[in-house]
């Protein structure tokens, strides 16, 4: 059993400031090959997350924020915005469930940022099928 309070956000935060990526995973799932995959992901502003979805294999993604501040972009396989919304614990917007094959980024908003996710295992980094052909900069 593990415990997520204060202490940890604060533990997973600091790994986040001190990477160069400015973003840190705290897994619970024992092993990248565990059927379900649940993990904190602290964050800083300026982490890139490039537009990305989720197939081959198709896996659904869920998050809630615990702590910060972030607006998620959703866009249809032409690279049009379909979705912006600031996912805000603060402001009664807690998270959101992203199903398998929507193109989607985020772009964190607070230091400290913390989110739950949760998605079907085994872990699969995401391959370049999976990465969006067109600019995000063209697009938000």
């Amino acid at each position: 059993m593990q415990i997520i309070d204060d202490k940890l956000l604060n533990k997973v935060c600091k790994l986040a400031d001190e990477s160069p990526r400015q973003r840190m995973n705290y897994n619970f799932h024992p092993q990248e090959s565990d059927p379900f995959n649940r993990l904190l992901n602290a964050m800083n502003p300026g982490t890139q997350f490039p537009v990305h979805r989720h197939v081959n294999p198709d896996k659904d993604e869920s998050f809630l924020v615990l702590r910060g501040s972030l607006v998620t972009y959703l866009f249809d396989e032409d690279g049009n915005l379909i979705c912006e919304k600031e996912i805000n614990p603060k402001k009664g917007i807690y998270g959101m469930d992203i199903p398998a094959g929507v193109w989607h980024t985020f772009v964190v908003q607070e230091p400290g940022t913390v989110v739950y996710e949760a998605k079907q295992g085994p872990y699969a980094p995401v391959t370049q099928e999976n990465i969006a052909p067109w600019q995000l900069s063209d697009k938000i």
